[in-house]
């Protein structure tokens, strides 16, 4: 088994943009399990399933083919062969990657190349339920949080860097939905394992939750 630090998390907590600085500096493999299931949604909302559908959810995830690779030590998501690391990352490829990620057969889909990565490598995996179900035998458990305020303030500021329009209010509103479908869904919901070290990151910076994370693994 590899070395694996898993980091969970709520929605807008920085956790992909933290995960992925301690495994550059770690030298570790970073997993965005987040990604993945967002790559799912994508192939679900093209398909034209809704967000309640759990039948079309179960039938089409069967039809996703999702892997990562590394080109150039840039991670990449690929979808039945297609880059779509430019599709992904929209509120409503979120919103859907929420709702689906609790039907278990999209779960099913995803856990065996999740574990499989995790086995062969020494990884940094950051997700929902990483250290509580995906590697419940993690060397090093983080739950990273932040304040619903700080999170949509942050995912706000990415958004109209990028020239999008947006409504923070919304943003917000969208957050705190997010948090209690995520927390209180039937199938490995989000919560902080009973092993996990605890950071809120509201208060702090980047550099200085990489630094706090990377202290544990030492």
């Amino acid at each position: 088994m590899g070395f694996n630090v898993a980091i969970d998390g709520p929605a807008g907590a920085g956790k992909s943009t933290i995960a992925k600085l301690v495994a550059k500096e770690l030298g570790f493999i970073y997993v965005d399990t987040g990604a993945m299931y967002r790559a799912i949604a994508l192939y679900l909302l093209n398909k034209g399933i809704a967000l309640d559908d759990q039948e079309g959810f179960a039938k089409y995830c069967k039809e996703a083919d999702v892997t990562i690779k590394y080109i150039d030590g840039i991670q990449v998501v690929m979808l039945n062969g297609e880059n779509v690391n430019a599709f992904i990352r929209t509120e409503a490829v979120g919103n859907m990657a929420s709702a689906s990620s609790a039907n278990p057969e999209v779960r099913n889909r995803l856990l065996s190349l999740q574990r499989n990565l995790a086995e062969e490598f020494d990884v940094v995996m950051d997700g929902r339920d990483i250290g509580t179900n995906i590697l419940p035998n993690a060397q090093v458990k983080i739950f990273l949080t932040a304040s619903a305020d700080v999170r949509a303030k942050r995912r706000y500021d990415e958004l109209t860097a990028k020239g999008e329009e947006c409504d923070y209010e919304k943003i917000k509103a969208d957050i705190i939905e997010r948090d209690e479908r995520d927390s209180n869904r039937a199938v490995a919901p989000l919560k902080q394992a009973d092993d996990a070290h605890f950071i809120d990151s509201s208060d702090m910076t980047i550099e200085e939750v990489k630094n706090a994370i990377i202290a544990f693994c030492r």
